[in-house]
């Protein structure tokens, strides 16, 4: 049974890779009284925010916000653009991807998963060799879509949108682009128009910094094109009536009132800070997590350098060890939450968010909780990752990294 009256002193380290800490601006700004959301306010917030978050999605066409989580905005993506039996080619670099391939099939498509092959195949972005490959074999252009991840969070890896976008023009293929970035916006770099991506996937509480409850379609003229042929049944996720409401900064049915007013002061502060420094903090945070990983003589799980992620970084265990117990320990004795190993890499490594709201001193904090949870686990470490981190974190500027 769960103990309500769990609360140590201090705060609760959050650092999974989301959800992720909320800020208190945001906390306050979600407390406002709820509104008519068919009164005049509502609808002016509505056109400020929709205005706004094509900033974050680095696109000029309309991004559709669902009061939904990012599971939700998945099926959105798949239904308004697709026909039941319609191929799906989807890449798999991880848990996410896999879950969004068990939804493709629910639907009654016909997804295609390629990859890398087992437990190491998660240990890699997307190979956009193998997508080009696969869409020359399709003369007949049966594929009509191509599905990837963008920030696979349950293994830390980022891959290169950019060159599934080339792999897909390469092989002159007319397949849809379809890309999950629900961790990777507003921590990792992203440009919707310009990687020629036709849906983008996101949601709130990532990068964002929003509790869960939001998610985003972000769409092409593609994309809308093929929304008008795409026979999947839709009602609630129908891109044309929401829309053609928006216009006017409404909705088709009861949005998320108050985590709206949340999202329009999270698009203030990242677009006040400016998205470049957002995206240079986030890899300097990264880079400092990593050094205290490899000081401490441990792998990172993503095995390529060029796509170490900026959002989080997964940590493997020496063979052995149990990956879940270390985090028991870290918890129990530290109040600190990491993420768990998923799928193929459950218990086998733990992953440490450094996203959103976060600075030095809450990565420093967040390393001498793993550090001393893996000593108490029986670890032996070759040297302190927390010295390590220090070190990078006094000797590299944001400036260093962008």
């Amino acid at each position: 049974m769960l103990n309500l009256d769990f609360h140590p002193s201090g705060r609760h380290f959050l650092q999974i890779p989301g959800p992720s800490p909320v800020p208190d601006r945001i906390l306050r700004a979600m407390s406002l009284p709820t509104i008519d959301h068919r009164g005049p306010e509502f609808g002016a917030l509505g056109r400020e925010i929709l205005d706004k978050v094509k900033k974050v999605f680095k696109t000029r066409n309309p991004v559709i916000i669902y009061p939904a989580s990012g599971t939700g905005a998945w099926e959105a993506a798949l239904i308004n653009t697709l026909s039941p039996g319609d191929r799906v080619l989807m890449f798999e670099t991880g848990h996410f991807a896999t879950l969004w391939h068990q939804m493709a099939r629910r639907l009654g498509l016909e997804p295609e998963f390629i990859g890398l092959p087992g437990y190491e195949g998660w240990r890699h972005g997307v190979q956009a060799e193998m997508i080009e490959a696969r869409l020359k074999e399709d003369g007949d252009h049966r594929i009509k879509a191509v599905c990837v991840v963008h920030n696979e969070t349950s293994t830390g890896v980022t891959s290169d949108i950019a060159a599934v976008r080339r792999a897909i023009d390469a092989a002159g293929h007319p397949a849809l682009l379809l890309v999950d970035t629900i961790s990777g916006l507003a921590s990792a770099d992203y440009r919707h128009d310009e990687w020629g991506v036709d849906v983008t996937i996101s949601g709130s509480q990532k990068g964002l910094m929003l509790p869960p409850g939001i998610s985003f379609n972000a769409v092409s003229d593609k994309a809308l094109a093929a929304s008008r042929e795409a026979m999947l049944p839709k009602s609630f996720w129908a891109w044309d009536e929401i829309i053609e409401t928006n216009r006017n900064g409404y909705w088709p049915y009861t949005p998320s009132t108050n985590l709206l007013y949340g999202l329009n002061e999270s698009l203030d502060m990242l677009l006040d800070e400016g998205l470049d420094h957002v995206l240079a903090r986030h890899r300097r945070w990264a880079a400092g997590v990593r050094a205290a990983v490899e000081a401490w003589g441990l792998e990172i799980q993503c095995l390529d350098p060029a796509v170490y992620s900026p959002v989080l970084t997964g940590v493997v265990m020496p063979e052995g060890v149990d990956a879940d117990a270390v985090r028991k320990i870290i918890y129990e004795r530290f109040d600190l939450s990491l993420g768990a190993g998923l799928g193929k890499a459950k218990g086998r490594m733990f992953r440490i968010g450094h996203l959103g709201d976060c600075n030095d001193l809450t990565l420093i904090a967040t390393l001498g909780g793993c550090e001393a949870g893996m000593k108490l686990a029986g670890i032996e470490l070759e040297s302190s990752g927390v010295t390590a981190a220090l070190d990078y974190f006094a000797h590299h500027t944001l400036e260093d990294v962008k």
